[in-house]
């Protein structure tokens, strides 16, 4: 079991993009990894609810979905 760091740089502008950070964190957890999610540039308004709310990536579950899991999880998110 390892510690991955993932760091998202995308925000509304791409969707997909913006949520794949935590589509792989999750991915993480069901490999039995500690996933860390670090935010930067435009991807930190993905920490404010309201925006979170509106962001579906292409074939990826919607990144409240995705956050849930990670809440559930205590994965750490750095803005």
């Amino acid at each position: 079991m390892g510690t991955i760091f993932l760091l998202g740089t995308n925000g509304t502008d791409d969707p997909t993009r913006a949520s794949l950070p935590f589509h792989v964190a999750v991915g993480a957890l069901e490999a039995g990894h500690q996933p860390q999610v670090g935010l930067g540039g435009e991807a930190t308004y993905l920490a404010k609810q309201a925006v979170a709310a509106t962001i579906q990536g292409v074939g990826m579950p919607a990144l409240t979905d995705l956050l849930a899991k990670m809440r559930e999880h205590d994965v750490p998110v750095y803005v």
